[in-house]
């Protein structure tokens, strides 16, 4: 039936979803990255059999191991699944025609959206358990382009991207991820704030097209202790751009470790009306691109934001492991989820600032 989700139990997963937001709080995987990198993979450890001829370089292509080599992609959501995640990301941060075209892949941005999707659901099927459901975030990057800032410090007013242009990257990548069976769309590390407009604009325009929706997460990432994305907003201002979207959560991850993310987690905390997610680093990257936090260390921090109401969803971006997602699932147990606040009724107004003008 037009307009109905006929994917196997999805519909049932969301309302688990949902209530498992209200009563614990939901523990996210790890970074993708870093596991993949354990495996020294080279130039020919990228291409796989498929791709032996191909063109263009692809060696970094993470996302491009869903078709080369699978193996590695499923194994990556098992260990995260035995670690205690409840939610696994999809391997398609860069799967999008625009981020592809490093690699003259944009033909397959799509095709990795739906076996990257399909990769994660198969697995966290098998993980899933009658009282213990196992959710899929179709993972959606910012792109590699930023539609508010111009690459050229001599002209200010030169984009690289557009609106319509980014809309119909994002639009592709979250029809594969909804095909391919992900319970949810995360827009993440999230940068400009424009793009992220463009994401969801291309995500709503779908929902609108198939006739039902899933639920949207969003996660910003804070560039450094100045609190503000690349773009220039606050954490506040971002959620006044972002709040029409209705999101079920709403976060920050990426480019910070714990002991600097606290503040601005905390910020968004106080006024998002969803559920509220962090997902740090594991530190700031050291003098070999390595990353120091423990899962000791970082669990540390975690549990005190967790204890301290800050938290609905917690998980690791770069540098974490399935050793620290286990580490949090611990520290985070039993306790219980960020109460999300009441908004009362304003005019709520952003530029680089927020600005509320109460009724």
């Amino acid at each position: 039936m037009a307009g109905e989700d006929l994917f196997p139990g999805r519909k049932e997963r969301i309302v688990a979803l949902k209530a498992a937001l209200s009563e614990r709080i939901v523990v996210l995987d790890g970074a993708a990255g870093t596991f993949i990198q354990s495996y020294s993979l080279d130039e020919a450890g990228y291409r796989g059999t498929r791709f032996a001829d191909w063109t263009s370089d692809v060696r970094g292509n993470n996302d491009l191991l869903i078709l080369s080599r699978p193996d590695i992609v499923a194994e990556m959501h098992r260990a995260y699944l035995a670690a205690g995640a409840d939610m696994i990301e999809t391997n398609t941060f860069s799967s999008t025609t625009i981020a592809q075209a490093d690699y003259e892949m944009e033909a397959l941005a799509y095709e990795m959206n739906v076996e990257g999707a399909r990769i994660a659901r198969a697995e966290a099927d098998k993980a899933a358990a009658p009282n213990r459901p196992r959710w899929v975030a179709g993972a959606i990057g910012p792109t590699n382009r930023t539609a508010s800032i111009s690459p050229d410090v001599n002209d200010p007013g030169k984009r690289n991207v557009d609106f319509d242009t980014l809309v119909s990257s994002y639009g592709e990548a979250a029809r594969g991820l909804i095909e391919g069976g992900a319970d949810t769309i995360l827009i993440e590390t999230i940068f400009d704030t424009l793009n992220a407009k463009a994401a969801i604009y291309a995500v709503r325009a779908l929902f609108d097209e198939l006739g039902f929706d899933v639920p949207v997460m969003l996660s910003v990432t804070i560039t450094d202790q100045s609190g503000r994305t690349l773009s220039g907003q606050t954490a506040e201002a971002f959620w006044h751009s972002v709040r029409h979207a209705k999101p079920i959560s709403v976060g920050i991850n990426c480019a910070l470790g714990p002991d600097l993310m606290r503040p601005f987690v905390a910020e968004l905390a106080r006024v998002a009306d969803c559920a509220l997610s962090a997902y740090p680093n594991a530190g700031l990257p050291n003098a070999f691109g390595g990353y120091d936090e423990t899962p000791s260390s970082m669990s540390a921090h975690l549990s005190e934001w967790a204890k301290s109401g800050l938290l609905n969803i917690v998980g690791g971006c770069c540098g974490t492991t399935p050793d620290h997602i286990a580490a949090f699932a611990l520290a985070v147990k039993g306790v219980s989820p960020r109460e999300i606040p009441t908004a009362p009724p304003a005019l709520r107004l952003s530029g680089l600032e927020p600005f509320t003008l109460a009724r």
